[in-house]
């Protein structure tokens, strides 16, 4: 079972009723990937409950809330959440985190065929953003583990054989209506004559002075996000480089995030839904994979440039920048306005797919409509 064509760009469908669940691991990805997915669901009209272990950092990344998500916390072991199960037509599970098992236990019998009197549900588990092969061969497939529920696979991705990438509906227009210097007045930054603006928002590495050295080729200011950017400057070490100037940044909401990242010039950012916030905002960008200890993150830079089509001066930026590489000299910035030229010509192609919510609508109702049970 392959996952059904996208939509048509037009498609409605009918309001549902969604849980997500969310496990806080590390960092801010996990959170900020399920956020934004409850956020777009809601817009859509659904009804949408985001159940979560850890809901401190919404607190600053979407301080308004939004009226059609309900953030629960994650229920305690003792705590029967059973009726839950009972009250929805989607569940996902997001990046395999395991709904609790009461919950789990309830929902089997409504993805199980001609069992139970409540209409079929469907459970899905939300999976990590990669380009690697693998994720079209897997997405959109089914696995029933013995005596549990059935559980479709869905992979978020860079082409129509996969699930897609968030996007909310509004994003052209809200670039669109992006005043860049009303932004620096606000955040109190001006630049100087013929200075870049670079954001840069990163894991722990020892790859930053050459990441540094490299990007003082032009004169930037460097608006640091996130701890481990500020961490890593702070009381000079490592100096910076001539020409260079920083400002760390407060956190910011996810709206205030995509701003900056609209407003610089070139992007440093890393892990998952951060990149897909450099892709639409359609400037030359930097990744930096979530690093792993047996370097099984190479594979995600090199098949994300290979989907980029990137050339030689960005793969070997990536690399070192990632540390797969120790270059002889810190790598140079591809030349600007081909950077620029491809960046934008990615952006706009992914622009013409549907976007993860489209397609998952579509998902969602065909299963339904064929019987949630049914796999094959």
């Amino acid at each position: 079972m392959q996952a059904p064509h996208p939509p048509m760009p037009n498609a409605t469908w009918p309001p549902l009723r969604w849980d997500i669940f969310c496990r806080v691991v590390d960092n801010l990805g996990d959170v900020g990937v399920c956020w934004r997915l409850a956020a777009d669901l809601a817009d859509r009209g659904h009804r949408v409950r985001l159940v979560i272990d850890d809901a401190t950092a919404l607190r600053w990344m979407a301080p308004q809330g939004h009226a059609g998500v309900q953030v629960l916390p994650w229920p305690q072991d003792k705590v029967d959440c059973s009726a839950w199960a009972s009250q929805v037509d989607v569940a996902i599970e997001a990046f395999a985190c395991d709904p609790p098992a009461r919950y789990a236990q309830a929902l089997a019998p409504r993805t199980a065929p001609g069992v139970g009197t409540a209409p079929p549900a469907l459970w899905i588990n939300l999976e990590y953003l990669s380009a690697e092969p693998y994720v079209e061969r897997s997405h959109g497939l089914p696995s029933r583990p013995l005596g549990g529920a059935l559980k479709w696979f869905y992979f978020p991705g860079f082409n129509t054989r996969t699930g897609g990438l968030i996007r909310a509906q509004d994003l052209l227009e809200n670039q669109q209506a992006f005043d860049r210097d009303s932004w620096l007045l606000q955040q109190h930054l001006s630049l100087q004559p013929g200075e870049r603006l670079v954001s840069l928002f990163c894991y722990h590495t020892t790859t930053l002075p050459d990441l540094l050295q490299t990007l003082a080729g032009t004169p930037c200011l460097v608006l640091l996000a996130g701890p481990q950017a500020q961490s890593l400057l702070a009381a000079g070490t490592p100096p910076l480089p001539s020409g260079m100037r920083v400002q760390a940044m407060p956190w910011l909401s996810q709206p205030g995030f995509d701003r900056m990242l609209w407003a610089c010039d070139v992007n440093v950012v890393r892990g998952e839904d951060s990149l897909v916030r450099a892709l639409w905002a359609g400037k030359p960008f930097i990744w930096q994979a979530y690093p792993q200890h047996d370097g099984a993150h190479h594979a995600k830079v090199q098949a994300l440039l290979t989907q980029m089509q990137a050339d030689a001066d960005l793969r070997a930026l990536w690399a070192a920048w990632n540390g797969m590489a120790v270059p002889a000299q810190p790598a140079r910035l591809p030349a600007w306005a081909a950077w620029t030229a491809q960046t934008l010509r990615w952006r706009d192609s992914l622009l013409t797919q549907p976007s993860l919510c489209d397609q998952l609508q579509a998902f969602v109702h065909t299963r339904l409509q064929a019987g949630a049970s049914t796999d094959d």
